[in-house]
Formats: structure tokens, C-alpha cells, sequence
């Protein structure tokens, strides 16, 4: 992890935004780097007749666009605050100055990298997948397999249906079914509507 001092020793500078706001773009040139410090932001893109793709959400101390700095492509997806976000924003120059100067960081930045890939390829599986029931239980396999307490039920989904249905292509009232059908077969728990899983 990078710390807040070396990022703002390096010049990083403290942006807040509010719900809805964009972070960036998509088609806009990378020139930063986004550390969140505060909130959670989700990536995305917007498809056919305005539908939302949510390729995943993204909380505080992490990093969200930095794969896009080490190439000259423009992002292909926006970044949006769905709270209150507060980020250290650092210059592209400034932050690769920085890796320059401490390349002890480069396991983390390489670490951070490979899991964003990690859970790219799984989420395009689950695109291949037909059935609902099946998407929906191989996303909440990837975020179970990044939590220490693998029991049964021990993970709570901060997620809406929205946000599932949009993070795994399919339509709110179909999630709602599969989470119903999930339920039943004892996949997962709702206890006061929310998912434990």
C-alpha cells in the first residue's frame, strides 16, 4: 500500500466529490492517480438504452485507473463516487516519479494489479454462464474468497439488487428471483432483506 504522507510528499492532493459525481471518464486521458481515502466509488460503463455495467466497486484505501497510467490508452470505463468520496489525486508524472524513487512499492502495485485482473476473468466467466442462479453465486464466491471467515453465512453483501443485477448483466427483478431461489436451496441467507452469504 501506498501511504497518504508519501503521496502527498510527492505533491498528491486531497479531491472530494459527492454522490453521482465522476471521478473520470471514460475516453478521457489517464493524467492521475486516484487513491480513495474515504467512500466508495464504482466503476462502470453505460450500454444500450442508458443500462449500466457495473465492472465492480471499489472502497476505501485502494486505487482505482492506475493500469491506464503505464499505457497511452484513455480509460475505457467512468468512475463514479456512490457516496461521499474524499481521494489523493496525484499527478501522472508525480507518480511514476514516485515508483522511480521507491520501488519497494512495485510488489504491492503488482499485487493490487493482478487482483483486478484476477476479478476481471472471473466476472467474464459469469457472463458465459446461463443461468442466473449461477452468476450471482460465482460473484459472491469471488468476494467470499477475499474475506478470512469462510463459514457459512458469515459474509454480509453491501450490495443493492441494482448493484448485483448491473455487476452481473442481468435485470433487478431476475436477481430478485435468483436470490429467492438461492435462498430456498440454502445457498445463501436474507435476514432483514439483507444477503449473507
Amino acid at each position: 500500500m501506498i501511504s497518504e504522507d508519501l503521496l502527498l510528499s510527492f505533491g498528491a492532493e486531497y479531491k472530494s466529490y459527492d454522490h453521482d459525481d465522476r471521478i473520470f471518464s471514460e475516453n478521457e486521458v489517464a493524467n492521475y492517480f486516484y487513491h480513495i481515502t474515504e467512500g466508495k466509488v464504482k466503476l462502470n460503463n453505460y450500454i444500450e438504452n442508458g443500462k449500466e455495467f457495473i465492472h465492480g466497486i471499489v472502497a476505501e484505501n485502494s486505487n482505482i485507473g492506475t493500469s491506464y497510467l503505464f499505457t497511452e490508452k484513455k480509460y475505457s470505463i467512468n468512475s463514479i463516487a456512490i457516496n461521499d468520496v474524499t481521494v489523493l489525486r496525484l499527478p501522472k508524472v508525480s507518480f511514476l516519479e514516485l515508483l522511480n524513487t521507491n520501488q519497494n512499492i512495485y510488489p504491492f502495485l503488482m499485487s493490487h494489479l493482478s487482483e483486478y485482473m484476477h476479478y476481471q476473468f472471473v466476472m467474464m466467466q459469469t457472463i458465459a454462464v446461463q443461468s442466473p442462479e449461477k452468476k450471482i453465486k460465482a460473484f459472491l464466491d469471488y468476494l467470499k474468497n477475499n474475506e478470512k471467515d469462510q463459514s457459512e453465512f458469515s459474509l454480509q453483501i453491501q450490495l443493492t439488487r441494482q448493484q448485483l443485477a448491473s455487476i452481473t448483466g442481468l435485470s433487478v427483478e431476475t436477481v430478485i428471483r435468483a436470490i429467492k431461489i438461492m435462498e430456498k436451496n440454502g445457498v445463501l441467507e436474507i435476514q432483514n432483506r439483507k444477503i449473507f452469504y
